[in-house]
C-alpha cells in the first residue's frame, strides 16, 4: 500500500514539473511602460472676426456661370433620332464601358426589377452618373435613372454595341462593349 502512495506521488510531481515555464522571452529585459515625453512649447492662438461674405476678399472667386439652355434637363419624352436603331431590352444586359465628358467607367445593367425600371449602377464614374440606380427602354431610348426614380440621362442606339445620349447637364455620353 506504501508503494501505491509514492508511486501516486511521483506522478503527481512529474506533472507538476512539466507545468514550469522554461521559454525565454527577448521582451523581458525592457521596461514596462515607456519613458514620459517631454513637453514641448505652443505658439499662442490668435481669435478674431472673420470678414462678410463678399467682402474685400470676394474678387478672389470667379462668378458663377451663366444658365446655360443646352444644359437643360433631359425631356424623357423626347423623341429618339430617326437614325436610331431599334433596341432590345435583353441585348443590354451586361457589363458596358462608358465615354463621359472625356473620361471613362463601367456600367452594369441587369434585368431585376427596380421600381420603374430594371437595377443598374456604375463603378468609377463622377458626376449624375454616380447616382445611377436603375435604367428602363422607352421606345428607342434607353433612359437612366437615379435611386429617386429620376431619368438622369439617356441614349439611343447608333451602331451595334454602341449607345450616344446626353446626360440631364447637357453633357454627352456614350456607351460601348
Amino acid at each position: 500500500m506504501h508503494f501505491r502512495y509514492v508511486a501516486t506521488g511521483l506522478v503527481l510531481a512529474i506533472a507538476l514539473a512539466g507545468c514550469q515555464r522554461t521559454s525565454y522571452s527577448p521582451y523581458s529585459d525592457l521596461p514596462s511602460q515607456p519613458a514620459p515625453l517631454q513637453a514641448q512649447p505652443v505658439p499662442s492662438v490668435q481669435g478674431g472676426q472673420l470678414p462678410p461674405p463678399g467682402g474685400a476678399n470676394a474678387s478672389q472667386f470667379p462668378s458663377a456661370p451663366a444658365a446655360n439652355p443646352a444644359m437643360a434637363s433631359v425631356d424623357p419624352n423626347a423623341p429618339a433620332p430617326a437614325s436610331a436603331l431599334d433596341i432590345k431590352k435583353e441585348a443590354m444586359v451586361g457589363n458596358w464601358r462608358v465615354g463621359n465628358g472625356g473620361s471613362s467607367c463601367d456600367m452594369f445593367l441587369t434585368l431585376t426589377n427596380l421600381g420603374g425600371g430594371s437595377r443598374g449602377g456604375t463603378r468609377g464614374c463622377a458626376g449624375e452618373l454616380t447616382t445611377m440606380g436603375s435604367w428602363d427602354v422607352s421606345g428607342k431610348m434607353v433612359q437612366f435613372k437615379n435611386r429617386a426614380g429620376d431619368v438622369i440621362g439617356r441614349v439611343y442606339k447608333s451602331a451595334d454595341n454602341r449607345f450616344d445620349g446626353t446626360l440631364n447637364s447637357g453633357q454627352p455620353v456614350s456607351l460601348s462593349r
